[in-house]
């Protein structure tokens, strides 16, 4: 996954089905600080929990199916 800087809208998956639209805050040590778009609430989350595209987390959901 390419980079993601502040300001970006990304997803990320909670409970192995949700999908859930966030902005990226801020990113430092690999660690992405980033606000849930619908509560206006916010966590630090590592880089490999978030996809780019609301499609990208769709097929991960998926593949975590098999």
């Amino acid at each position: 996954m390419a980079k993601l800087k502040a300001g970006d809208t990304a997803y990320i998956i909670e409970s192995n089905r949700i999908i859930r639209e966030v902005e990226i805050k801020n990113c430092a040590g690999g660690m992405y600080l980033i606000r849930f778009m619908d509560t206006g609430g916010g966590i630090k989350v590592k880089e490999h929990r978030l996809y780019a595209t609301k499609e990208e987390a769709e097929v991960a959901i998926k593949r975590g199916m098999r």
